[in-house]
């Protein structure tokens, strides 16, 4: 009884033991850590617009006084947009001397209603396409539509671009930056104003203020100019056309007769816009 039990065990041990050697062998191996990769954001760019300068800081400068005599008036006109001037004829070929009397003459050196009103100084209409502010103003006809600028530099290089940007102007580009005479003729045989003695009011404006030595110092030329200071000038009387005025009432006024007015200041027709300056007097050239 004691063989059976003990050779039972015995059996039991054998068969245990060839179960185990059949059972594959297991490695505790340590799982390599997967390589993460992380993409890489570009930045993304956003679409600029182009830059737009705002002139809303701008301080706009203090009005020229008109109860000054007109010689003072356009020396300080001069001194305070030449600069300007100047680098309007860097940038855009036009000439500063053209610039000035332009400016001069269409403003009433700065003193004029429309420039006055709105830093327009060159009497440029808003025109098909202007989206900037505008007010209303008699001149060829009443109530027609004028540019509005928050400075009167901005009125500079408008004018520039309005010159650049129309094909009736461009025959003026094919001339020397320092022909003053051939840009005047040029302005008023492409239609920029319709008066007839147009180019002569601005030579006249030039050559008296000796204007055209700006066009040499930014072509690089030596210049002689003199100060309009040191030059004895006349005193030239003007009149500014105020709401109500004809040419009649205003020639009563300073004893001069309608005919004689026309001349001095080149009319051919009785109409005038209020803010127009008139010689009271012979202007040479």
């Amino acid at each position: 009884m004691l063989k059976k039990y003990f050779w039972g065990l015995l059996l039991i041990f054998l068969i245990n033991i060839g179960c185990d050697s059949k059972r594959p062998t297991v490695y505790n191996k340590r799982k390599a850590p997967k390589e993460r990769t992380t993409p890489t954001r570009q930045p993304v760019l956003k679409e600029t617009k182009p830059m737009v300068i705002s002139d809303r800081d701008e301080t706009t400068p203090e009005p020229i006084p008109t109860d000054i005599p007109y010689n003072d008036r356009v020396q300080m006109y001069i001194d305070q947009f030449a600069e300007i001037a100047k680098d309007e004829m860097v940038h855009y070929g036009i000439p500063a001397s053209i610039k000035l009397a332009q400016g001069i003459l269409e403003s009433g050196a700065g003193a004029g209603n429309l420039a006055v009103r709105s830093n327009n100084h060159f009497g440029i209409k808003c025109h098909t396409g202007w989206e900037g502010e505008r007010v209303y103003h008699d001149d060829d006809e009443k109530g027609e539509c004028f540019r509005k600028y928050n400075h009167p530099k901005y009125s500079y290089r408008d004018h520039s671009l309005f010159l650049t940007n129309r094909s009736r102007y461009r025959d003026l580009f094919s001339l020397r930056k320092d022909d003053y005479k051939g840009w005047a003729r040029g302005l008023r045989k492409a239609g920029y104003a319709t008066d007839p003695r147009y180019p002569e009011k601005l030579i006249g404006i030039i050559e008296r203020y000796n204007l055209h030595e700006y066009d040499a110092e930014v072509l690089g030329r030596k210049t002689d100019k003199k100060s309009v200071a040191t030059v004895p000038q006349p005193e030239i009387q003007t009149y500014s056309v105020q709401p109500g005025d004809t040419l009649y009432s205003i020639s009563r006024r300073f004893n001069l007769t309608v005919v004689t007015l026309k001349k001095y200041n080149g009319l051919v027709e009785d109409t005038i816009s209020v803010g127009q300056i008139l010689y009271l007097q012979p202007v040479d050239n």
